[in-house]
C-alpha cells in the first residue's frame, strides 16, 4: 500500500480543516499525518467529524495514521501565531527525512503561511526552495497542473525587480532540463512539447523592449532544440496560453510567478496541484493559500487537496504512471485542452 506523508501546514489556517474532512473518506492508498494529534481531534470535532487518531491505519474512513509532531502553543482557527512556525518546520523535516529513507511514498504539504514563519526569525521564501535545501540537491522547479495543462517555472519567489538578473543562461538551462525529464519520468511523456515564454511585452519586440530574449532565452531554447528538444520560444506570454498555442503543449515554461500562475490558476483553481520536480522523491502540495478566514467554519474546498494526494499516489514509484495528470483534476474549462 502507498504511504503518504501529509504536512497539514499553518495550524491556524485550513490545511487542518482539508485533512480531516478528506480522512472522512475510504482510500486506496494510506497516509500518514505529520501532526500535531490534538490539534487534528480539536479540528475534527470542531467541524463535527469522527476521527479515529492511530499509530496505524488501513485508509478506513474517518481513521487517520498519525505521526506525532507538537505544537507550541495551542493553535487557535483563523488566528496565526508565530510560536507554531517551528512546528511547521518540523513537519516538513520530518516528511523529507521519511521519504528520503523510503518509509514514505512521497510527500503532500498543506499550505504555510510565509509572513508567519519568517516573523518568527526563519528565513523561508516558500516550500519548493526549503525542500530543496533540506533534500541537499542543487535546482529544484516549480510546477503547476490543472488536469493536463502544465505550467512551470524560470522563478519563483522573487521580487519582480530581481526577475531579469536571476534570467540567466545557466538557469533556463537547469529549469528546462529539470522539466524535460519530470514530464518523462514523472507524467510517462516520452517526447515533451514544452513553450517557453519571453520575459518583456511581445518577447521583446526584436530588443526595442528588452534584450533578455536575444541574449539569454532563445540562445537556451536554441541549444536545446538542437539538441532535439521538441521546444517553441521565447514566445510572447500574452498569445502563449491561447488555445492554439497550446494546442499540443505538454507544458509551458513561463519567466516568472505571476507570468504564469494565473492563468493555471483561473484555468483550474480549487483544483490543481503544486509539484516539485527534482526532488529525489515526489512532493505536491495544494494550489492554494491558508484562507485564515474561514478555517474552522467547513466552507473550505477539499478539491486541491485531493487532487495533490491522487497525483502523488499515481507519481509514486510503487503506483504505474498510466494515467498521471488525469487524476489530478478534471480538465474542464481548460484553454485548449481536451478532456481526458
Amino acid at each position: 500500500m502507498t504511504l503518504l506523508a501529509i504536512t497539514p501546514g499553518e495550524p491556524a489556517g485550513i490545511g487542518p480543516d482539508l485533512l480531516v474532512t478528506l480522512a472522512q473518506r475510504e482510500r486506496r492508498g494510506d497516509w500518514v499525518a505529520l501532526a500535531d494529534p490534538d490539534m487534528l481531534r480539536e479540528r475534527a470535532s470542531l467541524l463535527g467529524h469522527p476521527l479515529n487518531v492511530r499509530s496505524s491505519s488501513t485508509g478506513r474512513a474517518g481513521e487517520l495514521r498519525v505521526e506525532p509532531v507538537p505544537l507550541s502553543c495551542a493553535a487557535v482557527p483563523g488566528t496565526l501565531n508565530p510560536a507554531n512556525s517551528e512546528y511547521v518546520l518540523n513537519s516538513l523535516r520530518a516528511a523529507v527525512s521519511g521519504c528520503q529513507t523510503g518509509r514514505f511514498a512521497g510527500m503532500v504539504t498543506g499550505p504555510v503561511q510565509k509572513s508567519t514563519i519568517n516573523d518568527a526569525g526563519f528565513a523561508f521564501s516558500g516550500h519548493t526552495e526549503f525542500l530543496r535545501d533540506a533534500s541537499g540537491v542543487p535546482d529544484v522547479l516549480m510546477l503547476l497542473v490543472a488536469g493536463r495543462f502544465r505550467v512551470a517555472l524560470a522563478t519563483t519567489h522573487l521580487p519582480l525587480r530581481e526577475v531579469p538578473g536571476a534570467l540567466t543562461r545557466e538557469r533556463l538551462e537547469s529549469k528546462l532540463g529539470l522539466l524535460t525529464r519530470g514530464l518523462r519520468d514523472g507524467f510517462g511523456i516520452d517526447e515533451p512539447c514544452i513553450l517557453v515564454t519571453g520575459l518583456n511585452p511581445h518577447a521583446g519586440e526584436a530588443g526595442h523592449l528588452g534584450r533578455e530574449e536575444i541574449d539569454v532565452i532563445e540562445p537556451v531554447c536554441e541549444r536545446f532544440r538542437q539538441a532535439g528538444a521538441n521546444l517553441a520560444g521565447p514566445l510572447p506570454a500574452d498569445t502563449a496560453f491561447t488555445p492554439r498555442a497550446l494546442e499540443g503543449a505538454d507544458a509551458v515554461l513561463a519567466m516568472y510567478h505571476d507570468q504564469g500562475l494565473p492563468v493555471l490558476k483561473h484555468a483550474g483553481f480549487g483544483s490543481a496541484v503544486n509539484v516539485t520536480l527534482g526532488l529525489p522523491f515526489v512532493r505536491t502540495s495544494v494550489d492554494h493559500g491558508t484562507a485564515l478566514d474561514i478555517a474552522g467554519t467547513g466552507a473550505a474546498d477539499t478539491g486541491s487537496l485531493a487532487a495533490a494526494l491522487a497525483l502523488a499516489e499515481e507519481m509514486s514509484p510503487l503506483s504505474g504512471r498510466a494515467s498521471v495528470g488525469d487524476a489530478a483534476a478534471s480538465t474542464a474549462g481548460l484553454p485548449g485542452r481536451a478532456g481526458p
